[in-house]
């Protein structure tokens, strides 16, 4: 599947392989790879909760998907997000897009994650020391 929502760690090779194995036509490749950080707006964080709507979240990831590869002409896109419990450093959210060139696979990559941010129902509730913070905003 090139589009999931799910509890387990991924592996960055293993989606890699998944992604260079569907064309050979694939010459250029971007990743965006998202990790839990330990600051947010200038706050401690010691850990991150994603909760999700579960079908309608891997409905709108499928959407994006889809839109990558019509509007931006490139050969493939994955998507993987994270829910539940996340640590510090942990992986969250990678974007791999697959084109015959840098330029296109560089261009989906960003406007999916930008998309991802704006129309997902993914929710992101931070765990500080002065106790639990829903994130509104998606910068």
């Amino acid at each position: 599947m090139l589009v999931r929502v799910q509890r387990e760690d991924f592996s960055i090779d293993e989606e890699l392989r998944r992604v260079r194995a569907r064309s050979k036509r694939i010459g250029g490749i971007a990743i965006f790879l998202g990790t839990a950080r330990d600051r947010s707006k200038g706050k401690d964080v010691d850990g991150i909760t994603f909760e999700h709507y579960e079908g309608m979240a891997q409905k709108k990831l499928r959407e994006i998907r889809e839109r990558a590869l019509k509007d931006f002409g490139i050969i493939e896109l994955l998507i993987l997000h994270r829910y539940g419990e996340i640590g510090i450093g942990d992986n969250i959210v990678l974007i791999i897009a697959g084109a015959e060139h840098r330029a296109e696979a560089f261009q989906a990559c960003k406007w999916a994650i930008d998309e991802l941010k704006q129309i997902t129902p993914i929710w992101k509730l931070e765990h500080t020391p002065e106790g639990e913070v829903w994130v509104e905003e998606h910068p």
